[in-house]
Parts: C-alpha cells; sequence; structure tokens
C-alpha cells in the first residue's frame, strides 16, 4: 500500500488549499477597498440628501468595516484555523508582506477616517 505522503491527490489538495487561501485572503482584501470607496464616497455624494450626523455615521461605520477587512485578512491568512499541508509545490505569500501592505491600507482607512470626520461633506 503506498505512502499517503507519496499520494498525487494529497499534493494537489496541499496545493488546492494554499491557493483558496490565497482567494480569501484576496476577497478581504477586495471587500476592505470596496467598503473604503463607499464609506468616502458616502461623505462626499450624500452631503445635499441626508443630514450631517448620517452621513458620518453610515461613511464612518464603512470606513471602519474596512480597517476591519484588511485587519482580518492578514489574521486569516496567517492562522487560517485548521492545519495547512506541509507539501505543497505552492509557495505561499510570506506573511510580514502581507502585514506591510494590509497595515499600509489599514493606515489609508484611518487616514480616510480622519477625512470623514473632519473633512467638507460634498453639496453647499
Amino acid at each position: 500500500m503506498p505512502d499517503a505522503k507519496d499520494d498525487p491527490r494529497v499534493l494537489y489538495a496541499a496545493d488546492r488549499t494554499v491557493l483558496a487561501a490565497e482567494r480569501t485572503y484576496a476577497a478581504w482584501v477586495r471587500t476592505g477597498l470596496v467598503s473604503l470607496v463607499a464609506g468616502v464616497g458616502a461623505k462626499t455624494s450624500l452631503g445635499s440628501v441626508l443630514p450631517e450626523w448620517a452621513i458620518l455615521f453610515n461613511a464612518s461605520l464603512l470606513v471602519l468595516f474596512s480597517a476591519f477587512c484588511f485587519a482580518v485578512a492578514v489574521w486569516r491568512d496567517i492562522r487560517p484555523g485548521h492545519d495547512t499541508p506541509q507539501r505543497s509545490d505552492l509557495r505561499r505569500l510570506p506573511a510580514p508582506l502581507l502585514i506591510v501592505v494590509n497595515g499600509g491600507l489599514l493606515l489609508v482607512s484611518l487616514g480616510a477616517l480622519l477625512g470623514v470626520w473632519f473633512g467638507r461633506t460634498g453639496g453647499t
């Protein structure tokens, strides 16, 4: 009986797991970017439609959600919640790179939050 470590199906499953983790990371980052844009867009475009407090609340909520997505993207990639396969032909993205990139995106989110709170609202 062949060893399970040498079975090509096990190696392919390990590769699929690595690729699925990368897709999950990309989905979190994509959701964070869309939320960031929606928050800034809500601040700039809803000035004549909603009261100031509603604009600030919605825009702040969207921008804070974007920061949450950027943090969770790294957390889910580094700690996926299960044992990652040890043998894979694919190299994973380095954790320090993910931390630096998403840390920068997190800072952009916090800067956008300051812009939402202290910037001008669109309209008159």
